[in-house]
C-alpha cells in the first residue's frame, strides 16, 4: 500500500512540464544582441529557474490557471472569428467571468510584455529578469496545442496524462541528446498581439493532431509497453515508457521539437522587442540583487505552497 501511494504522489509532483519551460528560457538567451547578452546571460541561471514561477504561483493564486490557456474551441470553429482579439471588446461581449473560466493566456502575454518593457525603460533590473522569466513562460504556454483546447488533458476522450506526455516526458527524454536548438537571432515583433494570436491558432489547430496521433499509437503498443517504471530522486514513478514516447514522437513528425524551436525563438523576440520598446536602453551597469528579502520571501511562498501540491483552480489532470 505504501509503494502504491507513493506512486501516486509522485505523479501528482511531477505532472508539469518544468523542463521544458527551463529550457526554452535559457536557449532563448543565446538569441540575443550582445546589448541584452551582457545583462541576460550573466542572470542565466535566474531565468532558467524562475522559468517555472508562473506554474507555481498557481498554487497560491486561483486566478492565475486563466493566464496559461484558452479554451478557443468555446468560441466556435477555427479561426474562431466570434471572438474579439481585443480583450475589451471580449469582455463586453462575453464577460470578465467568462473570459477568466475560459482562459485569458494572448491578453496576459501581452500585459506582460508591456510590464517587461516598462521594467527596461526604468532599468529596474530585478523586475527585468522577473517579468522576463515568467513572460517566456506565458510564451512557451501558448505554442503547447493542449493549452488551446478544452480536451486540454485528453479528459473528455479517455486520454487522461496526454498533457505532461506532450509537453514534459517526449522533451525530458529527446531534447538534450537529439534535437537542434541553433535558431538565429531574435527578432523585432512589429505587431506583438497578432503574433501570439497567430501562434494560439496554430496550437489550436494542432490540438486534434496531438489526441489523434496518440490514440493511433496505443493500438501499435501494447498496453503493458506503454508505462515503465523509473527511479526519480529516490522515489519510483510510474511514466510512459520510452518506446511509447519515441513512438508517438515520430507519428507526430517531431512536432514537439518544432514547436519549442518556436518557442525558444518567440521568447527571445518578445525580450528583444520590449527592449527596442524601451529605448534600448544600456544593462551593462545592472546588477541584480539576489538577496532582496522581499523577493526571496515570494519565492520561498511560491515552492512551499508547490510542495503541497494543490493547485487552486485547474490543473493538468482534470
Amino acid at each position: 500500500m505504501l509503494a502504491i501511494s507513493c506512486l501516486l504522489i509522485c505523479n501528482q509532483v511531477f505532472c508539469w512540464g518544468f523542463y521544458m519551460h527551463e529550457q526554452i528560457n535559457y536557449h532563448a538567451v543565446f538569441l540575443l544582441p550582445p546589448e541584452m547578452m551582457v545583462l541576460f546571460k550573466q542572470n542565466i541561471g535566474f531565468l532558467t529557474e524562475h522559468a517555472v514561477d508562473p506554474d507555481k504561483r498557481r498554487y497560491v493564486m486561483a486566478s492565475e490557471g486563466a493566464h496559461h490557456f484558452m479554451d478557443i474551441d468555446h468560441y466556435g470553429a477555427y479561426p474562431f472569428a466570434e471572438l474579439p482579439r481585443n480583450y475589451m471588446a471580449a469582455r463586453e461581449k462575453y464577460s470578465a467571468d467568462t473570459l477568466q473560466a475560459y482562459g485569458t493566456l494572448p491578453w496576459w502575454v501581452q500585459t506582460m510584455l508591456g510590464r517587461l518593457t516598462r521594467a527596461f525603460r526604468e532599468k529596474d533590473c530585478r523586475l527585468i529578469l522577473k517579468n522576463a522569466a515568467e513572460l517566456g513562460h506565458y510564451i512557451a504556454d501558448a505554442h503547447v496545442p493542449l493549452h488551446a483546447c478544452s480536451n486540454h488533458n485528453g479528459q473528455l476522450t479517455g486520454q487522461q496524462g496526454i498533457h505532461a506526455f506532450w509537453e514534459s516526458r517526449i522533451p525530458e527524454l529527446f531534447a538534450a541528446e537529439q534535437w537542434d536548438f541553433f535558431i538565429g537571432k531574435a527578432a523585432y515583433i512589429r505587431d506583438p498581439a497578432a503574433f501570439i494570436w497567430s501562434r494560439l491558432l496554430e496550437s489550436a489547430a494542432a490540438a486534434d493532431t496531438v489526441l489523434r496521433t496518440e490514440r493511433e499509437a496505443s493500438l501499435e503498443i501494447r498496453p503493458d509497453q506503454q508505462f515503465a517504471f523509473e527511479n526519480r530522486k529516490g522515489l519510483l514513478v510510474r511514466q510512459y515508457s520510452t518506446a511509447y514516447a519515441s513512438l508517438y514522437n515520430r507519428k507526430l513528425n517531431n512536432m514537439v521539437e518544432r514547436r519549442m524551436r518556436q518557442s525558444i525563438f518567440a521568447v527571445a523576440s518578445f525580450w528583444y522587442t520590449a527592449w527596442v520598446n524601451a529605448g534600448q536602453p544600456a544593462l551593462e551597469e545592472l546588477s541584480h540583487n539576489s538577496s532582496d528579502t522581499a523577493e526571496q520571501a515570494e519565492y520561498r511562498l511560491l515552492n512551499l505552497e508547490w510542495k503541497k501540491g494543490k493547485a487552486l483552480g485547474r490543473d493538468c489532470g482534470e
